[in-house]
């Protein structure tokens, strides 16, 4: 496929970049997110040859499409690793039918319990071997700072997933009070040399808004460079993290041909749960790519800016910010959906404009003909916790299937939008990861504690909690510190 290099969205950063060096820096240089210049395009022969593969090697085969630029008997090895028995399932991610229409991608069989471990049980392999790479061309002489803001899930599986690696401190920012229990619990007993979690007052937006300032700080970048140390990032703002969610569109759509389930070479609609917009547009790449994607179909809970965005053309985050039973998609700044606009526009002169304007004013309106283009492949519903709610109870009376909140958001909006293609609609986390929420939404009384309600939702369903979450409460609380938004830049100078 050629040299394939990586842009800035806001056309600030100079010379395109090869693909070690974006997943190195994480975020471009005037801000801006990296993009491929191309995208590979594979032919309906060579997606239904991947078809025949394991995940791991599928997986392997769609990195080397985008022409990634370590030797490809890496790649190999670095795909075994990441997606091996630390899965629970040898699938991977298992889809399930609830009848010939509607089928589910669950993406929460990994360490954590979540759909973030798709993404990253992948990306320390890449950025290890990329480091390593650039340190060997002697382009590279520093040491790592991974700086991470999470709703809830990327904390953990990125903390999961970098802890120990050498070379590379870790430290991850999450709401105070804006995650389960579990959640909490998971980040806080995380075990590690190289690991630092901070509780932060404030939603995810002010945890996000507060790491970014840290990334575009000319100041902080000089006195961390003295020391010989660099910043990057495990979001999803990270190339790195994003290309490995492609992966799974393609698994899916083969599991459905081999099935029935769909004719090989008809459209598929997927049905996203979203809030930083990454999930989703690792469909958009698949599409992109050759994959017969139908519609996309973004579904946001209460916080539905992306909703009024996909219907009216108008971002605007000056809004009520809510806490609900779907945390990780309580976002108001959906950051990937810069990626998107610099792909339907082909401008990152506009991209630039409309990013400068969120920052300034909180909102903008894209022009028309871009809205157009976005529409043809997107759609977008919300659910408010009450429908998710009866979603999870009505998924269960009449399919017997446990579905958490997020999940459950997803169902609802799928619903609203059905085409005649069949629907997937992705399963982000394990029921067990919200088990209070999703107990009271059975209709019993949930225990206070999540671990009580935890053994409550085995008892009333049958189903097994994963191991990993069983036993959280027995692990040692490690981080207690909660810091004020500003005092993040101090933390990340610490």
């Amino acid at each position: 496929f050629g040299q394939n290099l990586y842009v800035d969205t806001r056309g600030a950063a100079g010379e395109p970049v090869p693909f070690t060096q974006a997943v190195i820096n994480g975020l471009a240089q005037g801000g801006g997110l990296y993009v491929p210049e191309e995208l590979p395009t594979l032919s309906l022969d060579e997606i239904c040859a991947l078809a025949r593969l394991p995940y791991a090697q599928r997986a392997a085969a769609i990195y080397k499409a985008f022409n990634v630029d370590l030797p490809d008997e890496a790649i190999d090895e670095l795909m075994g690793r990441a997606y091996g028995d630390n899965f629970d399932d040898e699938a991977i991610c298992p889809i399930t039918s609830l009848d010939e229409s509607t089928h589910i991608l669950e993406l929460w069989h990994g360490p954590t319990s979540a759909f973030k471990d798709m993404a990253l049980q992948c990306l320390p392999h890449f950025f290890s071997a990329s480091a390593e790479k650039l340190r060997e061309e002697g382009t590279l002489d520093h040491e790592f700072m991974i700086l991470v803001a999470t709703s809830g899930d990327t904390g953990k599986a990125a903390l999961a997933g970098y802890a120990d690696l050498d070379g590379i401190e870790i430290e991850v920012f999450y709401p105070n009070d804006g995650t389960s229990e579990i959640q909490h619990l998971q980040m806080a007993t995380q075990k590690g040399e190289n690991v630092q979690v901070y509780a932060v007052q404030g939603n995810f937006d002010d945890a996000q808004t507060g790491v970014k300032k840290v990334f575009a700080d000319a100041a902080v970048a000089a006195e961390l460079e003295k020391r010989g140390i660099r910043l990057s990032s495990a979001n999803s703002i990270n190339w790195g993290r994003l290309v490995p969610q492609i992966v799974y569109y393609f698994y899916a759509y083969f599991r459905l041909a081999e099935q029935g389930a769909v004719a090989w070479g008809k459209p598929v609609d997927f049905c996203v749960p979203t809030g930083n917009f990454g999930d989703i547009l690792a469909g958009y790449y698949a599409k992109q790519m050759g994959l017969p994607v139908g519609k996309l179909v973004c579904a946001s809970n209460k916080n539905n800016v992306l909703t009024d965005f996909l219907t009216t053309g108008t971002y605007d985050a000056r809004r009520t910010f809510y806490k609900t039973t779907s945390p990780s998609m309580d976002i108001l700044i959906s950051s990937n959906l810069e990626r998107l606009l610099c792909h339907i526009s082909g401008s990152s002169e506009k991209v630039a404009g409309w990013m400068q304007e969120l920052n300034t004013t909180g909102k903008y309106t894209v022009d028309a003909e871009t809205l157009e283009k976005i529409r043809e492949t997107f759609a977008a519903g919300y659910a408010d916790d009450a429908e998710g709610a009866a979603e999870i109870k009505a998924r269960f009376d009449e399919d017997h299937y446990l579905c958490d909140t997020h999940t459950a958001v997803a169902f609802r909006v799928a619903e609203t939008v059905r085409t005649e293609a069949p629907m997937v609609v992705l399963s982000t986390a394990s029921p067990f990861k919200f088990p209070r929420d999703v107990l009271a939404a059975l209709g019993q009384q949930a225990p206070v504690s999540d671990f009580a309600a935890m053994a409550a939702l085995t008892a009333k369903t049958g189903a097994e909690a994963p191991a990993s979450l069983r036993e959280l409460d027995k692990q040692e609380v490690r981080f207690k510190t909660v810091l004020q938004p500003a005092e993040i830049r101090a933390a990340a100078l610490k």
